[in-house]
């Protein structure tokens, strides 16, 4: 079987920054306190990119595959697959990756959405993974992106200042040399109701309710135990012990369990690459965002080991262990 390595990654996030210095300014003026000394002292965010009106997740999604593809040195023409992961496309159909692919010229390449919410990327690039092993794909173009500004209630403290707008791209082609070694997915669907968005369209009509929902605790206690036995899961697939590892690239959710599974693990925070303080979370494009933004400032460099995980509504989690 061939691995699957990464030749090329990019990233885009939208112009509009806003610090939490001004969101607190936002929030005031509907009567709601907060400040940047709260938000990062909980969360260790201090700014989220929020995209116009009129950008869509599949603008986002273009711009950052536009870029791993110029960055990889390929044709687009010979991407033979595509997979998108969001929880905010553009329509309910046709996929986000359709209209990317579209955006592109390309056509052809088989292209779907994945949805796991913020675990997406890793599940679209386990997915990848599979297809290039199995001889399915030769070279395939793996997004995250999103617009979870649209589905926050700005009106609940608890969760409008933890998310951003963003998205990442990598692209993959079939190697015979090493690229991902091991991968590691899970999800428990009993979990569902401590982090979800529960409206739909019926008839026309949004039913249910549209906004992100979140029991902060509960996905806390539950993100680090199960990110910590991915981890070690995904390891001993792989036959490395985790303190090895040269990079850890985790969703960028809250500084809080970053570090916690930093020292669960063994890792030094010199090893562990956080944006959470730049880009807030941005769901499924947290961890190409973030891998992205090491490798780009050297950080992460050829021959290196690097853990990416992610974990998310579902409830959802997941690793990939990948040598650049």
């Amino acid at each position: 079987m061939p691995f699957s390595k990464i030749i090329g990654s990019g990233s885009a996030l939208p112009s509009n920054i806003v610090s939490n210095d001004v969101l607190s300014q936002q929030l005031a003026a509907k009567g709601i306190e907060t400040s940047d000394e709260w938000i990062v002292s909980r969360t260790g965010i201090k700014q989220r990119y929020i995209a116009a009106d009129d950008v869509k997740t599949s603008d986002l999604a273009f711009e950052a595959a536009q870029k791993a593809i110029a960055d990889s040195g390929i044709d687009a023409a010979e991407i033979d697959l595509i997979i998108l992961a969001t929880s905010t496309p553009d329509y309910i159909f046709p996929s986000t990756a359709c209209l990317v692919q579209s955006k592109l010229g390309i056509a052809g390449a088989a292209a779907f959405d994945v949805q796991a919410v913020c675990s997406g990327f890793v599940y679209a690039l386990t997915t990848a993974d599979s297809y290039i092993r199995a001889g399915n794909a030769k070279c395939a173009l793996v997004i995250g992106a999103e617009t979870f500004s649209r589905i926050i209630d700005w009106n609940d403290r608890g969760t409008c200042v933890l998310f951003g707008d963003g998205a990442g791209a990598f692209v993959l082609k079939a190697s015979d040399e090493p690229g991902i070694l091991a991968t590691q997915l899970n999800a428990d669907g009993s979990l569902h109701t401590i982090l979800h968005t529960a409206g739909g369209v019926q008839h026309g009509q949004v039913v249910g309710d549209p906004f992100l929902r979140m029991d902060g605790q509960a996905v806390f206690k539950t993100a680090v135990t199960s990110l910590e036995a991915s981890a070690l899961s995904v390891c001993a697939k792989a036959g490395i012990a985790p303190e090895t590892i040269d990079w850890f690239v985790p969703h960028q959710a809250n500084v809080r369990i970053i570090n916690s599974l930093g020292r669960k693990l063994g890792l030094d925070e010199d090893r562990i690459v956080v944006t959470v303080d730049k880009h807030a979370n941005t769901s499924a494009a947290s961890v190409p965002l973030a891998f992205d933004a090491a490798r780009k400032d050297g950080r992460i460099q050829a021959g290196q080991k690097v853990l990416l995980q992610g974990v998310g509504g579902g409830f959802t989690w997941g690793s990939v262990l990948v040598q650049i």
